[in-house]
């Protein structure tokens, strides 16, 4: 495996009331790797997600992360401390500011890198100028990398749902992260659009450098650009691999199609005709 560990998952266990939604999953990602999680619905993918980001719990288990200042249990940090930490995420429903421009959508993700305080920029000092300046240089630096030229300066709220997923893109990619949490990013997509999606989580792993963690349903994107696929099911770990690997594996195929006894029984006996008039 390439690359240094990034993040260590351990024996995660999420419980909500009598549900247990995460049953002692672990997983490791490596620095440069494009790691995917897949499954059907309900399978826990995103609640692990959630975990990462901080915004649940676990009942049981830990992730490790290798920060700025060194390896730190990322499960005892607060979730206001992620972003900076160098962990940035993208939601399957898009969360921006609509009556914002694009601009201004992407400012608001570089804020997390801003170092002068409240009184400076009040008064708009020298400092804060220069940290005006550098935030609005790494913003151009992503519209180029991204080609969002032509939306700089539109509201959100009035562009194709397929750019406002670009644009969420972005306001990630301002954070400066080290890690990239992708949630569905083909979700609601085209295929010509998923196939522009999967050129930018290629140039964003090898170009940038950037690690990218994913939650996926199309199976042609995973397969484009994963390093290594995660396939979970009711909570657990199913399978780990390769995506050749991971969708040869025979549980996998039963998770999402059912048993082969399944998948007969919904055939029409010959001859029978929808109604069941032959």
């Amino acid at each position: 495996m390439s690359g240094n560990l990034l993040l260590s998952a351990q024996h995660l266990s999420v419980r909500f009331g009598g549900l247990l939604a995460v049953n002692d999953v672990g997983f490791e990602v490596h620095e440069g790797e494009v790691f995917t999680l897949i499954g059907p619905n309900g399978a826990g993918k995103t609640t692990v997600f959630n975990l990462i980001s901080r915004i649940y719990q676990p009942t049981s288990g830990h992730i490790d992360y290798v920060g700025p200042g060194g390896t730190l249990r990322l499960t005892g940090q607060a979730p206001h401390a992620v972003a900076e930490l160098g962990i940035a995420r993208t939601f399957q429903n898009i969360e921006l500011f609509e009556h914002a421009s694009v601009l201004s959508n992407l400012l608001i993700g570089r804020h997390i890198r801003r170092r002068t305080g409240l009184l400076s920029d009040m008064l708009f000092t020298g400092r804060a100028r220069a940290a005006e300046v550098q935030a609005r240089e790494k913003v151009e630096e992503v519209i180029d990398f991204l080609d969002l030229q032509h939306y700089r300066d539109t509201l959100v709220g009035g562009l194709p749902y397929g750019v406002r997923k670009v644009v969420e893109l972005g306001r990630a990619l301002c954070t400066e992260p080290r890690l990239l949490l992708l949630d569905e990013p083909s979700s609601g997509l085209n295929v010509e659009e998923t196939d522009d999606m999967a050129f930018w989580i290629e140039d964003i792993s090898k170009d940038l450098g950037i690690t990218v963690l994913m939650v996926e349903h199309d199976m042609s994107l995973v397969s484009r650009v994963s390093d290594r696929v995660l396939a979970m099911n009711q909570g657990e770990v199913l399978a780990l691999g390769t995506p050749a690997e991971v969708q040869a594996h025979p549980g996998v195929a039963e998770a999402y199609l059912g048993t082969i006894d399944d998948v007969s029984n919904l055939r029409r006996p010959a001859g029978q005709q929808v109604g069941g008039r032959a």
